[in-house]
């Protein structure tokens, strides 16, 4: 399969107008707006009073894009996936991965993490000891569960005008 790219002359600048990419591609304005908000990926500068700007590897990407969906004839998602697989790191690198973290980086983790919180427990008594006082190390927060409900603030009941609650008004009180 060849490059579809090499069939579009692409000017060895840094950026392109819209109406340039639309005519380099030869496809419509409307087109490459809906592409901007079907592929995430393609990168379009938009600021505000500014026309929309486009990159030289983005131009290359709408060339991809229109190939994948008119000479492929793969659909809208299925030329987003398709470009998500190419541009996707291989499951080859994963072994090179473990080998930088270790298979114990957990327990590496968790130990490194008390030994930062004795640290600071360490620094905050040797801050305060200098004042004259002796504060014990912070206590862990226990978790909080979205069951309870809110503890009430003091609040009275609502009263109208009158001075009344709802509960005496019901009653006829």
């Amino acid at each position: 399969m060849t490059d579809p790219s090499a069939q579009v002359e692409i000017p060895n600048r840094a950026l392109f107008k819209a109406a340039e990419v639309c005519d380099l591609v030869q496809v419509q304005a409307y087109v490459l707006r809906s592409w901007e908000a079907e592929f995430p990926d393609l990168g379009v500068s938009k600021t505000a009073g500014a026309p929309r700007v486009y990159r030289r590897a983005d131009v290359e990407q709408v060339i991809r894009i229109k190939h994948l969906l008119l000479v492929e004839g793969l659909t809208l998602a299925g030329a987003r996936r398709k470009l998500e697989e190419d541009s996707s790191p291989v499951g080859a690198d994963e072994p090179a991965i473990t080998e930088l973290v270790g298979r114990n980086a957990r327990e590496r983790l968790t130990a490194i993490k008390r030994g930062l919180q004795s640290i600071l427990a360490l620094l905050a008594g040797a801050a305060d000891a200098g004042n004259g006082r002796h504060v014990a190390a912070p206590a862990k927060k226990a978790p909080v569960s979205s069951s309870r409900s809110k503890p009430s603030r003091g609040k009275t009941p609502a009263r109208s005008k009158g001075g009344r609650s709802k509960a005496t008004r019901r009653r006829g009180r």
